[in-house]
């Protein structure tokens, strides 16, 4: 690849970019937080969430100051919710440090809790227009085909080898452009079904030459997903219903949920085990099963409904609007919750 290629990638950038709205901004805050939303997660998905997210907290400072709660209550939704707080624990690193943005000095950013090497480049060079390369998904992909790159793109030593390449290919150009283009190029044309045809990069991708394009890139075989299955129990009294807060360390660490037990029960074994913790109930009813797939697990549950007799003592009960406005249930639980509507279940 050279430098011509690169002029011919931004030309095609220029023409093809799409309209969003962290592209719109050159504010460090703003760029990092679009940067945290979009991993592991569609465009699509995230403008919504990115728009109301700097309506509520703008600036580092109020990121920083915001209840915990309130951030995930935020985040509600967006999944991997470790990147909520790991924005708000550098956050207030910054804050405490008398920031109220991300500097462009690469050793600060580097040292802040969930930034790795791909949100330094993004933020150095979007924001900063400082010669830092982003190397994500998006760009591996391009660079394996353009290199038929022959070993697994995950390993640290190829990711290094490109950010070098890179680092010499986007010298005396615009930054921004030029990490914005590589990733767009990935997003829409060098898919995982691209389209050759129109790519401005096929003069010097060696997979296009060779009609080895579906070969790359390489990466290690997945494997499969361990299934673990649940039972979760909607407990209603009166007009409000029971939910606690997990556990401050794991998967879904300190997000409230639906109470929940580590296996499937038939109706008899759901008897027992409400009789087992004193729990008297008027009514109890089976209405279904979601499932849900976490990056390394699955989840499937099987859902009840129970109507109790009276509120279970030191348990949290909170209202139908408490839930969509206060509390933040992760997207699992958020499936049980509207288990009823979608099954069109009178039971609330």
């Amino acid at each position: 690849m050279k430098k011509k290629n690169v002029k011919d990638l931004l030309a095609w950038y220029s023409e093809n970019k799409r309209d969003l709205p962290w592209r719109h901004t050159k504010d460090s805050y703003k760029i990092w937080i679009s940067e945290t939303m979009l991993q592991q997660t569609r465009v699509e998905t995230v403008i919504p969430y990115y728009e109301r997210f700097l309506k509520n907290l703008p600036t580092v400072s109020s990121l920083a100051k915001i209840h915990e709660d309130e951030l995930l209550k935020l985040w509600e939704g967006l999944g991997y919710y470790s990147r909520a707080r790991n924005l708000q624990k550098a956050a207030k690193i910054l804050y405490e440090n008398g920031f109220d943005f991300l500097p462009p000095i690469k050793e600060v950013l580097q040292s802040l809790p969930g930034i790795g090497p791909y949100t330094v480049g993004a933020v150095l060079s979007i924001a900063y227009d400082i010669s830092e390369p982003a190397i994500d998904g998006n760009v591996m992909r391009v660079l394996s085909r353009i290199y038929e790159e022959k070993e697994d793109i995950l390993k640290p030593k190829i990711r290094e080898k490109y950010r070098l390449i890179l680092q010499d290919l986007m010298k005396d150009e615009k930054a921004s452009d030029f990490t914005q283009s590589f990733i767009e190029l990935g997003a829409l044309v060098c898919t995982r079904n691209p389209s050759c045809g129109v790519c401005p990069l096929k003069s010097c991708c060696k997979a296009y030459q060779h009609q080895t394009i579906s070969l790359y890139p390489m990466k290690k075989v997945k494997k499969e997903k361990p299934i673990f299955k649940k039972t979760a129990f909607l407990f209603k009294y009166n007009n409000v219903y029971m939910i606690h807060k997990r556990d401050s360390e794991g998967l879904l660490a300190n997000l409230y949920e639906i109470p929940n037990v580590d296996s499937f029960f038939t109706v008899d074994e759901v008897q027992e085990y409400l009789q087992t913790k004193h729990i008297f109930y008027e009514n109890l009813q089976e209405i279904g099963e979601v499932k849900h797939v976490f990056s390394h697990q699955i989840w499937i549950i099987k859902v009840y409904f129970v109507s109790l007799q009276e509120k279970i003592c030191h348990e949290l009960f909170v209202s139908s609007k408490e839930i969509q406005e206060k509390y933040s249930l992760p997207t699992v639980f958020q499936k049980v919750w509207t288990l009823q509507k979608e099954k069109n279940q009178k039971l609330f």
